[in-house]
């Protein structure tokens, strides 16, 4: 019933509009590349909620995430965005552990932003249509539109059943 799914990154961007317990989420993958980074911006206004995927597996670039997470929580259109990190590829043996990204990303001092940090796999989904779905919209960074905090917990668990993530809640407040 598993399968495992082979992407690409993102070039440019994508929007998509998904419905979960009824409320609606208009979520933009934005594509990570250094050359499209200048461009991240224009994609923050109305922005309430920042899901950014970190792969577990790769030392060398946590140090940009961290540096282009912390230019994200800066911007003035962000504020009061909260954030969403994964901790990806937790099945690859010796990748990063969710306290790992954690302290090199230093989420403990992010205080003006609710956040959550959890562990994920997203490369291995069922081939259900609604499975496949969540995947899409799950893989790459996204800004999710009209997503008030108290919907946190609804979009975790729902992402959590669709990528067979695992993890545990943080989300400090100032």
């Amino acid at each position: 019933m598993n399968e495992v799914v082979h992407t690409s990154p993102t070039i440019g961007s994508n929007v998509e509009e998904i419905v979960v317990n009824n409320t609606r989420f208009l979520m933009w993958d934005i594509g990570g590349q250094e050359s499209l980074r200048s461009s991240w911006n224009t994609y923050y206004t109305n922005t309430e909620f920042v899901i950014i995927v970190v792969d577990s597996t790769d030392r060398e670039r946590i140090s940009v995430t961290k540096e282009e997470l912390y230019k994200m929580l800066a911007h003035e259109d962000l504020k009061k965005a909260g954030l969403l990190v994964f901790a990806n590829k937790q099945d690859v043996k010796e990748c990063m552990s969710v306290a790992e990204i954690s302290q090199y990303l230093k989420l403990t001092s992010v205080k003006d932003h609710q956040w959550h940090i959890q562990t994920s796999s997203f490369c291995i989904c069922c081939k259900t249509e609604d499975d496949q779905q969540c995947f899409w919209q799950t893989k790459k960074v996204f800004l999710l539109d009209d997503m008030t905090s108290e919907h946190l917990q609804t979009i975790c668990d729902e992402l959590s059943i669709c990528s067979g993530s695992q993890g545990e809640m943080v989300m400090p407040r100032a």
